[in-house]
């Protein structure tokens, strides 16, 4: 009872710590240096090492390895450098292991690791006709934001005969998450999407914008006091690294859901000129309604700081609407509520705004549950970006 470990972004990056409270001395338990960083942690049955999982200074993949407390080396358990795992269950003795592992074109299996011997597979859930089917597999890359940091991002490549000129780029919702890393995507239904948008001729990228999870805590507080802000320009730039790919930076879409919905509405309202259209779905449009405990994270209290509020809430900038903008929302959304996107339906009509259209769902909440309705969802979406993104 005199050692208590934690980890803390101290130096930028989630790593693991002691402290003495005896002597009142902390230390780093182990030195990985700049971008790595401890996912987890778990202290083993007799206190003399740690079971974490880390990016091995790779922020796309995620290993698993013992830590000794004492001799500060590790042991690596799971390691792979194009592919995930979660939810790590140690045996008793804990010699042996059970975790889930995918990969960015498969989805969770269940495997077995047994002492030193090769992980062994236990489960198949994917169906002959999705095995058959040819997954594309993203490249990994960065471009560079305005401030000189490094932006992280999936890339989506048509074929050159099918290939249409035309970028979609993605936002991912949740505000801190990782999405652009080498296994199976929560956002799984998106990356099918992404699949046919591929085959149609889109290029696609998959934004980790700032606020993401999984590269520091630099990148994760970027908007603390102004969402829309750095998080927005993170996309406003990728449209720079589309011009070195010879890809027509006018034809330009942006969507996502959620925060992805809320940055949608924010690059369309403040920047008009920059995408062609857009699909904003289950969206934030007024962060002084939304969840408190969430959002005094990052834009403490309306009542504190109301301009963080105003700068970062889509419906005081609705009057910066020029392209096409698709609204999507559940009208029993337990999250974003549905009267969130009404007040901006209106504002929109009071504005005298045109080329907007609102797809309503009344069965739906926040995270859909019908096939149908996730169908028709994604062919509104389909449409809005083969009528306005497709053809030059």
């Amino acid at each position: 009872d005199e050692v208590v470990y934690f980890q803390s972004e101290e130096n930028g990056f989630s790593q693991l710590y002691e402290i003495n409270l005896s002597s009142k001395r902390k230390g780093l338990v182990y030195p990985g240096g700049v971008n790595f960083e401890m996912h987890s942690v778990s202290l083993s049955a007799d206190g003399t090492k740690y079971f974490i999982v880390h990016n091995g200074d790779n922020p796309r993949c995620l290993q698993g390895a013992w830590l000794h407390r004492i001799h500060k080396k590790m042991s690596p358990v799971i390691s792979n450098a194009s592919a995930g795992f979660k939810d790590l269950v140690l045996s008793p003795n804990e010699l042996n292991f059970a975790y889930l592992f995918s990969s960015a074109t498969s989805p969770w299996e269940l495997y077995l690791k047994e002492g030193n011997n090769a992980p062994q597979k236990i489960t198949k859930s994917t169906t002959t006709s999705f095995d058959q089917y040819q997954w594309i597999s993203p490249s990994y890359i960065t471009f560079p934001g305005n401030d000189g940091k490094e932006v992280y991002a999936r890339q989506y490549t048509p074929s050159p005969e099918v290939k249409n000129g035309a970028t979609i780029l993605f936002v991912h919702g949740a505000g801190y998450l990782q999405n652009a890393h080498a296994w199976w995507s929560h956002y799984y239904r998106e990356y099918m999407f992404h699949n046919l948008l591929v085959s149609r001729g889109y290029t696609v990228l998959d934004i980790d914008y700032r606020a993401s999870a999984g590269y520091g805590r630099d990148y994760r507080t970027a908007i603390y006091r102004h969402m829309g802000g750095r998080d927005v320009q993170d996309f406003l730039d990728a449209k720079k690294y589309l011009a070195t790919l010879n890809l027509d930076t006018n034809r330009v879409g942006i969507y996502g859901g959620s925060y992805g919905g809320f940055v949608t509405l924010m690059s369309l309202f403040q920047h008009p000129d920059a995408f062609a259209c857009g699909a904003a779905l289950r969206s934030v449009t007024d962060w002084a309604h939304y969840n408190h405990e969430y959002t005094t994270n990052i834009l403490n209290t309306p009542t504190a700081d109301p301009e963080a509020y105003r700068q970062s809430s889509p419906i005081y900038f609705a009057e910066g609407l020029v392209d096409p903008l698709l609204i999507l929302h559940g009208m029993i959304d337990d999250n974003v509520q549905f009267q969130d996107v009404v007040r901006l339906n209106q504002r929109l009509i009071e504005l005298g705004k045109k080329d907007w259209w609102m797809a309503l769902y009344p069965v739906e909440r926040h995270g859909f549950q019908y096939t149908s309705s996730w169908t028709d969802e994604y062919r509104r979406i389909l449409n809005l970006f083969d009528k306005h993104l497709a053809k030059p």
